[in-house]
């Protein structure tokens, strides 16, 4: 499924017709308002986000996608008129994953979404197996293991240990691993949390210690730690 979102409507109803017809499903939304409550019910494979939408631009739209951790994996390319190299890289830099400036042809643009698809792929693949030093999680066979040897965790555990694992050194605040691990709106206290995190460093054995607490904030995974010991 790919979300359009174009304020125009007759270049809304041509990139539905083009994607289907080219063996994508595809739906449009003509402003960002219609867009956002849409998300809330289905996740699409790649946004096509217009820069220039009535109310909320599309700079705006990218950065509240991008800063939600519900949906900041989403690929989007961004389609406006504007062909500025500093409107490129204000969209790009803001987490496009393309840009494509009007007019453009429909085949191209269902190259450049093909392009990124499979980009998307590829990097999916490479993070079925996160590895930091001797500690490695195989994501496709739902495994840890220490040295070779297979480590047991409960499914929050392993959801924990995936989150922290996929992006090492990062600062991951209380309420993202809540909200990640045990649903959004998760309503229990914190403490949950800390006795998790605890028995999770009691079953990683040595590898435990790499899992460091920032006092106030969160926890993160030290990927230096466990080389240096």
């Amino acid at each position: 499924m790919i979300f359009c979102v174009e304020d125009d409507r007759n270049i809304r109803e041509l990139l539905v017709y083009t994607l289907e017809s080219t063996g994508f499903q595809a739906t449009g939304f003509e402003n960002a308002k219609t867009f956002r409550k849409a998300l809330a019910k289905e996740l699409p494979e790649l946004v096509l986000l217009d820069v220039m939408l009535p109310g909320e631009d599309g700079y705006s739209v990218l950065r509240w996608l991008k800063t939600d951790e519900r949906w900041r994996d989403i690929p989007v390319i961004m389609v406006t008129a504007k062909g500025e190299e500093y409107d490129k890289v204000v969209g790009l830099d803001a987490g496009a994953d393309d840009y494509i400036t009007k007019p453009f042809g429909m085949m191209e643009l269902i190259s450049r979404i093909r392009a990124v698809l499979r980009r998307l792929t590829r990097r999916a693949e490479k993070e079925e197996l996160l590895r930091i030093g001797n500690l490695e999680v195989d994501r496709k066979k739902h495994e840890v293991r220490l040295e070779g040897e297979e480590i047991t965790l409960t499914l929050k555990e392993y959801q924990l240990l995936v989150h922290l694992m996929r992006q090492p050194d990062t600062v991951h605040t209380r309420e993202q691993l809540l909200e990640s691990v045990w649903g959004y709106g998760f309503s229990g206290e914190t403490r949950t949390l800390d006795v998790h995190i605890r028995t999770l460093r009691q079953k990683l054995l040595g590898a435990g210690g790499m899992i460091e607490t920032v006092r106030g904030v969160g926890y993160r995974i030290n990927s230096r730690k466990q080389t240096e010991s």
